[in-house]
């Protein structure tokens, strides 16, 4: 029987989500306990790969169990197995024709910026530290030339497939906001769109942080979509600040 569940994880261990044979991904421990439980080979799709890094409090899977597995001894044995990195949770028989990635109809992840003077060690590995003042203002202000379908080939790591004509990098950003900062200078991207490219949340806030710091003006935004240059727009901020929050269905 088909499975949904929702999984959260701390990125840090892992090299990324994705099956790695040699190294320790999420889907590879996920695979790992899933088989060990049920005695016999699991494989789990997701909602959106992330990096080496990369957080999750919101990952969505899907997987095939054989029929009448208990899912409630068998979210345990998994937390059991995995944890406290990897976290299993709400488990539900789901529809034979569903799928983690291909049913989802949006994906909103959160991004966190220490913005102060000094490092936090307790957010050392689950933010970016940027000292500088940012001009928050300006930032939202660039943010929203964001809004709507744009080809995004400047913000994104374009995949090698190989193919005569290449993935199209067109994506539809639903929504962009800034939470915070709270009292301890933790600013907070939080974005929505229908799919996201490789690296592109990553991106788009290392260009954002650009424009806070004013080494780039918000105006500059549309230009850099029109580029279609991975060059034109900043360079990605570090994986460990990013979370993948929640997935629409």
């Amino acid at each position: 029987m088909r499975v949904r569940a929702r999984v959260a994880y701390h990125g840090a261990p892992f090299h990324g989500f994705a099956d790695n044979p040699g190294v320790p991904t999420v889907a590879g421990v996920l695979n790992e306990s899933l088989g060990r439980a049920v005695g016999e080979p699991v494989a789990v799709t997701c909602a959106g790969r992330t990096d080496r890094g990369v957080h999750a409090l919101g990952q969505v899977v899907s997987f095939d169990v054989p029929d009448g597995t208990d899912l409630g001894t068998l979210a345990r044995s998994v937390n059991a197995q995995c944890g406290p990195a990897v976290f299993m949770a709400d488990l539900v028989v789901a529809a034979d024709d569903f799928d983690a990635r291909f049913s989802a109809t949006g994906r909103t992840y959160r991004y966190r910026i220490l913005n102060h003077s000094e490092p936090d060690p307790l957010l050392a590995d689950q933010s970016w530290h940027v000292p500088e003042p940012l001009d928050l203002e300006a930032m939202a202000e660039a943010g929203r030339y964001l809004l709507g379908v744009h080809d995004f080939t400047s913000f994104c790591r374009r995949p090698r497939t190989g193919r005569a004509v290449e993935p199209s990098l067109v994506r539809r950003v639903e929504a962009l906001s800034w939470i915070g900062p709270d009292g301890e200078g933790v600013l907070v991207l939080e974005i929505t769109a229908s799919s996201f490219c490789h690296q592109m949340v990553r991106s788009i806030v290392g260009t954002l942080v650009a424009v806070g710091q004013g080494q780039r003006s918000a105006a500059d935004i549309p230009a850099v979509i029109a580029a279609g240059d991975r060059q034109a727009a900043g360079r990605p901020a570090p994986p460990h600040g990013l979370v993948l929050w929640s997935v629409r269905y």
